[in-house]
């Protein structure tokens, strides 16, 4: 969970909060992560949920790194017009824990978004905040 900024490459941006869960099928090879964002500007609040595929790397026994692709589904509210559309994100995904147990750290994760809505909207985000692994 956390904080998110995106910034629409044709202009505007928004701010908001980041929540997701991740799980791994494959260890060392796939992990997938289900996440909600709720972005908010000046008469505009943008909701996305995407579905994640991530490869992870260990980078040392207190720093991860993965790159994952996957669909988005972003529900959009502008002027009390209402719509609907899928995209596609990619993130780099860089976590950093201060034991080596992996219990409690920190995350950041840029990424980009490419809507297939009308107008084939795309962004450029950022996330950030706390990992709380679930045992």
């Amino acid at each position: 969970m956390g904080g998110a900024g995106s910034c629409n490459l044709k202009g505007g941006s928004s701010f908001g909060a980041d929540i997701a869960a991740e799980i791994t099928p494959i260890e060392n090879w796939l992990e997938l992560e289900a996440g909600v964002t709720p972005l908010f500007r000046r008469h505009s609040t943008e909701w996305d949920a995407d579905l994640l595929f991530k490869k992870p790397w260990t980078l040392s026994k207190k720093a991860e790194f993965m790159f994952g692709v996957g669909p988005e589904w972003v529900h959009t509210s502008k002027y009390g017009m209402t719509t609907n559309s899928a995209a596609v994100a990619a993130v780099l995904d860089f976590m950093f824990w201060p034991s080596g147990k992996h219990r409690f750290g920190w995350y950041l994760e840029p990424g980009y978004d490419y809507n297939f809505g009308s107008g084939h909207e795309q962004s450029l985000g950022i996330t950030g905040g706390l990992l709380i692994a679930i045992p």
